[in-house]
């Protein structure tokens, strides 16, 4: 077991990856622990933690992403306003899962939830490492890094797909 009390050797290969929208309060403590492990305990973004008051708010979804059957990362999303646009947060992967590939199938259903429920264009805070990641899955940057939680961040941005399907 890790600190995150998730089991920490998956033994699946990335095709055996899914992601969903935690289930009950138990999946709900995973997600803050693995997002606690990355972003408090690896990276020192956070002092604690990084709970807000986004994680109150009945309109935040927290997804886990699952290597078969075993938690090893998560993203957070939620509307900003009346008029489409939605902010995807909190993609944390532990480092013991990131060799499943399953940061891209994290953001891709974020991407793809945040459409269905409405959604014409998401945002994203993104770690400068991270940007060329990004950018290979359809996001684009806006202005110029900055500062963002302490660390400089890309703010970048996605269109989102109509809900008929249309690609």
């Amino acid at each position: 077991m890790t600190t995150t009390g998730v089991e920490a050797s998956p033994s699946s290969t990335s095709a055996d990856v899914v992601c969903r929208v935690v289930a009950n309060p138990a999946e709900t403590e995973v997600h803050h622990a693995i997002r606690r492990q990355v972003f408090v305990v690896e990276q020192h973004l956070f002092d604690g933690g990084d709970w807000d008051e986004r994680d109150e708010d009945p309109a935040t979804l927290h997804v886990l992403g699952m290597v078969g059957d075993v938690p090893g990362g998560t993203v957070r999303l939620y509307p900003l306003d009346d008029q489409g646009l939605w902010k995807g947060d909190r993609l944390a992967v532990l480092p013991e899962f990131r060799r499943h590939g399953l940061g891209a199938p994290l953001v891709r259903y974020a991407v793809k939830t945040a459409s269905e429920r409405g959604g014409q264009r998401m945002i994203a805070y993104i770690q400068l490492p991270n940007v060329r990641f990004f950018a290979a899955l359809g996001w684009h940057a806006i202005g110029e890094p900055a500062p963002y939680v302490g660390v400089v961040h890309q703010q970048m941005a996605i269109a989102l797909a109509p809900e008929s399907g249309a690609s």
